[in-house]
């Protein structure tokens, strides 16, 4: 079993119980949205979305649980859409509850995998989005040096308002220790 230490948190397999928690748990930060907005999914949606890991585990994805040193799950970071070939992905990360925000978990968690794909994967081209409002996604980013390179305009509809989507990426060469 996976499990990449740090110093607040660590990443691990998720499992199934882990996942119901997760679903669960979510809360949905209307100051700060991300995509894609599950609002009103059943509990059974979590075991799809386990299914959905395994199948893809390994392969297209590596997604790991964060966990707070005390073994609770909060929330889960994933390499996504690996292309091997090309060593690139995309950064995917969602804290369950709003109390576990702005404590940098997420950031800790980013650059557990962001080291693990550079590490152990030969990775060198990380993408990451945000919602041009969600100010703590894009300072997180930014900490961990990466570069914003686009902007996707009225990409997001929410709340009867339209967002530009920011893409941001980062090389393992720019990556500093």
């Amino acid at each position: 079993m996976l499990k990449l230490q740090g110093k607040h948190i660590y990443l691990a397999t998720l499992e199934r119980e882990d996942c119901k928690k997760i679903w669960n748990d979510f809360e949905y930060d209307y100051d700060n949205p991300t995509e894609p907005l599950n609002i009103g999914h059943s509990v059974e949606k979590a075991d799809e979305w386990f299914n959905e890991i395994q199948k893809l585990q390994g392969g297209k994805n590596i997604r790991l649980g964060i966990f707070l040193n005390d073994g609770c799950v909060i929330g889960d970071v994933a390499l996504q859409d690996i292309d091997y070939k090309h060593r690139s992905c995309s950064i995917g990360l969602g804290i369950a509850k709003n109390e576990n925000r702005g404590k940098g978990f997420g950031t800790e968690a980013v650059k557990l995998i962001l080291e693990y794909g550079l590490d152990h994967i030969g990775l060198e081209r990380f993408t990451a989005n945000t919602l041009e409002i969600n100010t703590p996604a894009q300072k997180s980013l930014e900490k961990l040096c990466f570069i914003l390179e686009g902007r996707e305009r009225n990409a997001y509809y929410f709340g009867d308002k339209k967002f530009d989507r920011l893409n941001y990426s980062l090389l393992a060469d720019e990556y500093k220790r």
